[in-house]
């Protein structure tokens, strides 16, 4: 007898169980629910990780499975290379190369970088370029070394950034070596009384030892050797002065940093005469014939320092000639000096205002 209402029970479990399951069939199918979101709700658990009984750590998903695999439109719209990967944003050089200008704001982090510089090297490559040239911001740092790793080498550094290269093909790397040489000048201001502008600095190899030299500096990037001369005794004597020639000038190499070094001796003229020397670099500045700084001992024992000095009594005996200045355009319309010798230059100069 039990027997019996326990099967009667258990039958009519079922019974309820089944009506249950038929009542929430019809509301599913009878909501606004279309059969995209319900084979989507029912299948999603097919890409979740498994996790095993001991609670350990989620395997890796099966090969391809949730993977974002893009179109062509998609990659051309979003820039992206295989597997959508992201890849950088470069401009094309007129060498066949590409430079890549990392100006994102936010931190950059090592393995994305990583990740998209290795794409973006692939993309480049399938495309033929040559030479990648990345400019790093100091704020980047951090991705120093997953360029080099990548195989990008130093090129050259600015305060604000540095620049890595990277030679794509297997030939013969022709990317261009970092700037080899420092401008210097030197200037020769000479009065009307053949008296001679010269210093006496507080460091650098003349230090302390008594010699009066003319005053001398480093041009600065982006400016004219003219301009720098006229500049430089300004900072270290207070003299104003105006562009003569260029009466000569000498190379030298494994100079500052191991650069090769090129040095301008400029005539300048004055417009002023008062001294005032810069306290910070000059430690002296006075007129000076130019007789008594030639016959300085230094000056004659150093066969570069005599001839300079030859040079300038020639030009003011008037058997030298220089290089003058004009004022010049190039093929990209940039205002550019030219230096040729004077001894035309007034002809050339005429010629040039006629056909203006």
């Amino acid at each position: 007898m039990k027997r019996k209402r326990h099967s009667l029970m258990m039958k009519l479990v079922a019974l309820l169980i089944l009506w249950l399951v038929v009542i929430h069939f019809d509301a599913l199918s009878s909501s606004s629910v279309n059969k995209n979101q319900l084979q989507c709700f029912f299948t999603a658990a097919s890409f979740l990780p498994p996790r095993n009984l001991l609670g350990s750590e989620p395997q890796p998903p099966a090969a391809g499975a949730g993977v974002f695999i893009p179109t062509a439109k998609e990659k051309k719209k979003k820039k992206m290379g295989e597997g959508g990967i992201e890849l950088l944003k470069a401009e094309e050089d007129k060498h066949g190369g590409v430079v890549v200008n990392v100006e994102v704001e936010d931190p950059i982090e090592p393995l994305n970088f990583s990740s998209w510089l290795q794409a973006s090297i692939s993309n480049w490559s399938q495309q033929g370029k040559k030479g990648v040239w990345i400019k790093l911001p100091i704020k980047h740092s951090n991705l120093v070394d997953t360029a080099v790793k990548a195989g990008f080498r130093y090129h050259h550094a600015e305060p604000d950034h540095l620049m890595l290269v990277y030679w794509i093909p297997h030939s013969p790397d022709t990317i261009p070596q970092n700037a080899s040489h420092r401008v210097g000048i030197g200037a020769f201001v000479i009065n009307n009384n053949r008296e001679m502008l010269v210093v006496q600095e507080t460091d650098g190899r003349f230090k302390g030892t008594g010699i009066w030299k003319m005053p001398t500096g480093t041009v600065n990037e982006g400016e004219d050797i003219c301009a720098a001369a006229i500049r430089e005794v300004k900072e270290e004597t207070g003299i104003e002065t105006e562009f003569v020639e260029i009466l000569a000038f000498r190379q030298s190499h494994k100079s500052f940093f191991q650069k090769s070094d090129m040095f301008f001796v400029s005539m300048l003229r004055p417009l002023s005469f008062d001294i005032h020397s810069q306290a910070s670099e000059i430690v002296a500045s006075k007129w000076m014939s130019i007789e008594e700084y030639a016959a300085q001992s230094f000056v004659q024992e150093h066969d570069l320092f005599r001839f300079i000095a030859e040079i300038c009594l020639s030009k003011l005996d008037g058997k030298y000639t220089g290089f003058s200045n004009l004022l010049t355009t190039t093929s990209s319309g940039k205002n550019t000096y030219l230096y040729f010798n004077g001894h035309d230059a007034s002809n050339l100069v005429d010629s040039k205002n006629q056909q203006a």
